[in-house]
């Protein structure tokens, strides 16, 4: 049988393990910070004492404790053993804790059984022999002062508010052994075992590291990317890793770190990296930085420390170096973070030197256009960022044509307002407004979403006067673009159960936005003065969020109808022409030319009567009043019927036709099953 080379692997007494006087265990830089909570905690109690309380024979084992041994030199010029602590840090410092709460027990308890002796054995598991000051585990240095002040007993006046999972677990315990008990669970802790696991010089560590980390609570992804970034470095270089480039990369990212490496990584490979479960981040940075030497990670490390000052700029846009850009992040702000690895690239150019504040503020102009027209349109924004990071790898000219094929035209935009509710209201209303902050001010809706019975739009008839169909129209309205409008909370209180003429001359004509001030000069509220003011704030809307100019085929694949044409020839295997059609804000599952005339015609017999029948008039069709001759057809009534005979250009043209006689054209639009050569 082959002996293994690189690891030692050895059966061990806990708190013999512990305890041996010329060793000391060090927490290195790269570890997670301590987590046990009370409920581990209680656990391990409960183990040590079932233990302590069976055969004398009986053991409990703990797991295994992965160190690598190393040589430090002492204050007085002699050499230590020290023991890097690669896995096993919870449990080592949580036992740590149990015994310092029995140590002190013992102390400030002299009835204890045994009780000189006792605290000298305890003494030694916690107190390094190289120097009484110090504690035998040695954590990591952002909070090795906390913890030596809970073992050692030195906490100063106040210690007792701060937030430490050290002072908690330590309370647990005192309070949960008496001192009659010292003993036994004294007793129960000399039969805990373990595998200690000691690593050679050219054992893999975080492989194994990783390995033994693969059951149980998963190290989360940034905690494997610190892990795996230092843990092939000298303790010196650690340190120096840790202070130089982690620390400060930490403190910009503050929690969000996790979501920082995910938005930088996509941003450096132009890939999505889908963070749900698993270690795919982790997995991304290995793939990305293969090999990390001493040099090449300086280099490296000095870039993701740049890019974490970034990023605190973006979480906290208030950082930005003039009000223009901090107001711009903020706007961007307003959809989340998904646009960050793009921004994140964008501003760092910016911050470098290698783009302008003009170029800055076009692309966080054109990231809130794209997203706030495809949300309008219902179209969703997710994984799109990375497509526009490899569109920026290639110049300022790919990006710009990158925004435009996936932001949606003007034409859909419209109809989209016109008759869905409006996302981000807020964000929107301001920038029409021109309000800066909108932090002071509430969304009003003009009709409210759930008017009184006596509600007026005309100070003439009530709500409860108004039609089933009115009532309807008016509903279908209420959070569209205008019916809303910005107000000072105080007058926003008032408006509420106010019919509009009362709105109109006490509450918007003295608000200090324009934009409610205009409407005070509208004589009655309804469906027209809505659709009016919905007109009128689209035009301003089209031009805030203006779609790049391009003159390729947007991805999205929305041609209006009036642009639409008989595709000819398209490739086999293709099964149907549109993969859907929007008509005036509904989404229709039509897959063809005929479906399509068939279903625009009956619909417009049901709502534009006078148009089918003007048009078909001069057209000759394809409206008859009776079925004329033998063929298919379909009946709108008892006595008009449509004939379905016709060839799909005919077809096409007479939708065409029709819809602009009903002045519906610009609010159909179609999406074509297949683009490129086949579209001729």
């Amino acid at each position: 049988m082959t002996t293994a080379t690189n690891i030692d692997a050895t059966a061990v007494n806990t708190i013999g393990w512990l305890s041996a006087p010329d060793t000391t265990i060090v927490v290195p830089v790269y570890q997670r910070q301590y987590r046990w909570d009370i409920g581990g905690c209680e656990q391990l109690l409960a183990d040590v004492r079932a233990v302590a309380g069976a055969h004398e024979t009986h053991t409990h084992f703990i797991g295994s404790i992965l160190s690598s041994a190393t040589t430090t030199v002492t204050e007085s010029g002699s050499d230590a053993a020290e023991l890097v602590l690669i896995d096993g840090q919870q449990r080592v410092t949580t036992l740590m804790l149990l015994i310092a709460a029995l140590h002190h027990t013992v102390l400030q308890q002299p009835e204890v059984a045994g009780g000189a002796e006792l605290a000298t054995e305890l003494e030694r598991v916690l107190v390094s022999s190289h120097g009484g000051d110090r504690t035998k585990l040695r954590p990591h240095r952002a909070w090795a002062d906390v913890f030596e002040s809970v073992v050692l007993d030195r906490r100063e006046p106040g210690d007792e508010l701060r937030d430490s999972k050290f002072d908690d677990n330590y309370a647990f315990f005192r309070s949960q052994v008496p001192p009659e008990e010292v003993p036994r669970i004294w007793s129960g802790l000399q039969r805990l075992e373990h595998v200690a696991i000691t690593l050679g010089a050219e054992a893999n560590a975080q492989q194994i590291f990783e390995s033994l980390n693969s059951t149980g609570e998963p190290l989360r992804d940034h905690e494997l990317i610190h892990n795996y970034v230092l843990m092939g470095l000298s303790h010196g270089e650690q340190r120096e890793i840790e202070a130089s480039f982690w620390l400060p990369i930490e403190e910009n990212t503050g929690e969000s770190i996790a979501t920082f490496w995910r938005h930088y990584l996509v941003m450096s490979t132009g890939r999505e990296i889908d963070a749900r479960g698993g270690r795919a981040v982790y997995d991304a940075f290995r793939h990305e930085f293969p090999r990390l030497e001493l040099e090449t990670l300086r280099a490296l490390a000095t870039e993701w420390r740049e890019s974490s000052a970034v990023y605190r700029v973006l979480l906290d846009p208030s950082r930005a170096p003039d009000p223009e850009l901090a107001r711009q992040l903020g706007y961007v702000n307003t959809f989340g973070r998904a646009m960050y690895p793009l921004v994140m690239r964008a501003y760092r150019d910016f911050a470098r030197g290698e783009i302008d504040r003009g170029a800055l503020i076009e692309t966080l102009e054109n990231i809130q256009t794209l997203l706030l027209r495809r949300t309008v349109v219902g179209l969703d924004t997710d994984r799109l960022v990375a497509r526009l990071c490899r569109a920026r790898e290639r110049g300022a000219e790919a990006l710009r044509e990158a925004f435009a094929r996936i932001t949606p035209s003007d034409e859909r935009v419209r109809i989209a307002l016109k008759f869905g509710a409006l996302p981000h209201p807020a964000y929107v209303l301001g920038r029409l407004a021109g309000v800066d902050d909108v932090r002071g001010l509430d969304v009003e809706h003009v009709f409210p979403l759930a008017p009184a019975a006596q509600w007026s739009g005309d100070g003439e008839r009530e709500w409860v006067d108004y039609s089933d169909d009115e009532q309807n129209s008016h509903r279908a309205l209420a959070d569209s673009l205008g019916n809303l409008t910005l107000l000072e909370p105080e007058l926003a209180e008032r408006a509420i159960d106010a019919s509009f003429p009362v709105k109109r001359d006490t509450l918007y004509s003295s608000s200090a936005v324009p934009m409610s001030r205009e409407i005070a000069d509208v004589v009655a509220w309804g469906t027209p003065a809505i659709a009016e003011r919905t007109s009128r704030l689209t035009a301003a809307f089209l031009e805030i969020w203006a779609k790049p100019a391009t003159v390729m085929i947007d991805d999205d694949g929305l041609t209006p109808i009036l642009d639409a044409k008989q595709r000819r020839g398209w490739p086999r295997g293709w099964e149907r022409e549109f993969s859907y059609v929007e008509y005036c804000g509904e989404h229709w599952e039509v897959y063809d030319v005929k479906y399509l005339f068939d279903r625009v015609f009956k619909r417009l017999w049901a709502d534009a009567r006078d148009a089918v029948v003007s048009f078909s008039a001069r057209r000759g069709g394809p409206i008859f009043e009776s079925r004329a001759w033998n063929g298919q057809w379909h009946e709108l009534d008892e006595s008009h019927f449509l004939y379905m005979g016709w060839d799909s250009r005919y077809m096409l043209t007479a939708v065409q036709g029709v819809l602009e006689e009903a002045g519906l054209a610009s609010e159909v639009s179609v999406m074509y099953s297949y683009t490129g050569a086949a579209m001729d």
